[in-house]
């Protein structure tokens, strides 16, 4: 009778060599009762027909509730949401070709508001990996939405100070030793979770503690108006973005800056952009409205 392969014994043998690396898969965790003395966040992702939350629709929507600990350690993950939608269009075969969703998996699928609005309110914060992408199609589903804070694990975690090269979710999975089945929401929600309870290669600090220190750090919006033309690759050099939206913000270069930034962003563009003392339209901006159309 042969003897059943060691695959982990052989893995280990191979990565000690020095000459191989070994992905292994992750597996669906195991959901748990919510620990003693524990918040709990809620990683969502959404894959939808489109990039534009005004035209497109939200065809897949999955919540993963997690628990963590004050001081940002992940202690396990709750029973998930998962659902798939039909939405008003065929879904394009872009999206079918990326997803692997097709119209026979939507026919006649419904993602209930209430039941989505209910699975959310506990939630202490609401994470997603492209939160400014994510957050703008559910608040236009569920008002549940627009009264949580959010963050981004995508954005609010130093991934390339810490030696990543980039930061999709898939890549930075593979960093770390692991591989999913990639561009389902429920399975995104999962590698996205087990990369925030990771420490981080090079600080060795939890990569979900230093989202939590970014999320509570409020940020102000400074706007740039009127700046001269000729000025505008110095800003774009320092990191303002071009607003060029019709979305009651002003059109013009911003720029969001953390608190201890502030004073001196300001003492920038009066001596280097308008050459006098003016006082730039700012907004200070919590987790609360962050990555939202509000912004």
């Amino acid at each position: 009778m042969e003897q059943p392969v060691d695959f982990e014994s052989l893995s280990e043998a191979l990565e000690a060599s020095g000459d191989y690396r070994v992905l292994r898969r992750l597996r669906e965790p195991a959901a748990v009762e919510p620990p003693a003395e524990t918040r709990m966040g809620l990683f969502l992702d959404v894959e939808t027909t489109g990039l534009d939350p005004r035209r497109h629709e939200i065809i897949e929507l999955a919540m993963v509730p997690f628990f963590y600990q004050p001081s940002g350690q992940v202690v396990g993950v709750g029973p998930a949401f998962s659902r798939l939608r039909q939405p008003a269009d065929p879904i394009p075969p872009e999206i079918t070709a990326l997803t692997g969703i097709d119209d026979d998996m939507v026919a006649g699928q419904t993602i209930d508001p209430d039941e989505v609005a209910a699975f959310a309110a506990p939630a202490a914060l609401v994470v997603a990996h492209n939160a400014g992408f994510d957050r703008r199609f559910v608040e236009r589903f569920s008002d549940v939405f627009t009264t949580k804070p959010w963050a981004c694990s995508m954005s609010e975690v130093p991934w390339t100070e810490e030696g990543s090269e980039g930061v999709k979710l898939a890549y930075l999975a593979m960093g770390q030793g692991f591989f999913y089945d990639r561009h389902r929401a429920l399975n995104d929600c999962y590698a996205a979770i087990e990369l925030l309870s990771r420490p981080l290669p090079r600080s060795g600090e939890i990569a979900f503690a230093r989202l939590l220190t970014s999320a509570r750090r409020p940020l102000w919006r400074i706007w740039a108006e009127n700046s001269p033309f000729d000025l505008k690759d110095r800003l774009k050099a320092r990191g303002y973005r071009w607003n060029g939206e019709a979305d009651g913000a002003p059109r013009a270069w911003f720029i969001d800056v953390a608190q201890d930034r502030l004073d001196a962003e300001l003492a920038f563009l009066r001596a280097e952009i308008y050459l006098q003392e003016i006082d730039p339209l700012r907004r200070r901006i919590s987790a609360y409205d962050r990555y939202s159309d509000r912004c």
